[in-house]
């Protein structure tokens, strides 16, 4: 199968499964356009045409995942408070994770990925090396990762990296 059959049998319903995650119809658009990008380029590694179907939409649910995670790295104008871009993050319980991490992990995580600042800048103002400050957002991603599996029903794909829909009851309020 080549990418044009797979975008006349999946396109539609690609788009309403993105349109589902990121909620504006122009973002819909960019992921499914770098889906389709992504499955031509990969299409030679596809081994099984029966798991077509799960492949395309795998790509798809990580196009949406990319799109939240390089989000999360925008620096913020001072004026804004921090928790406004948290709150928009799609992982459902990630504040309530962050504060339950002990604050020798919490620090460097908020720093890099709520305030923006890079690694560098994060181990200078807590007065540690780079090298213990990649340490301890190590430590602290394992944590979350297990706390996002065992609360929200989170799975790891095989890189280490969070997958699936949330399935916890603080999700779905």
């Amino acid at each position: 199968m080549n990418t044009e059959e797979i975008w006349k049998q999946y396109h539609l319903r690609l788009y309403a499964f993105v349109l589902k995650m990121v909620k504006q119809q122009e973002v819909a658009e960019d992921i499914l356009q770098a889906t389709f990008i992504k499955i031509h380029q990969k299409i030679g590694q596809l081994k099984d045409q029966n798991k077509l179907q799960s492949w395309v939409f795998q790509i798809a649910r990580n196009e949406v995942y990319d799109h939240f995670k390089s989000r999360t790295t925008i620096l913020l104008p001072e004026e804004l408070p921090i928790s406004t871009e948290v709150e928009e993050t799609p992982l459902c319980c990630f504040d309530k994770f962050l504060d339950q991490l002990p604050e020798i992990y919490a620090a460097p995580m908020r720093l890099v990925y709520i305030d923006g600042r890079s690694q560098a800048e994060a181990a200078e103002e807590l007065e540690i090396s780079l090298a213990n400050l990649k340490a301890r957002i190590r430590r602290a991603k394992s944590t979350l990762k297990d706390q996002f599996a065992a609360c929200c029903k989170f799975e790891l794909n095989k890189n280490g990296k969070l997958i699936g829909e949330p399935n916890c009851s603080a999700c779905s309020e």
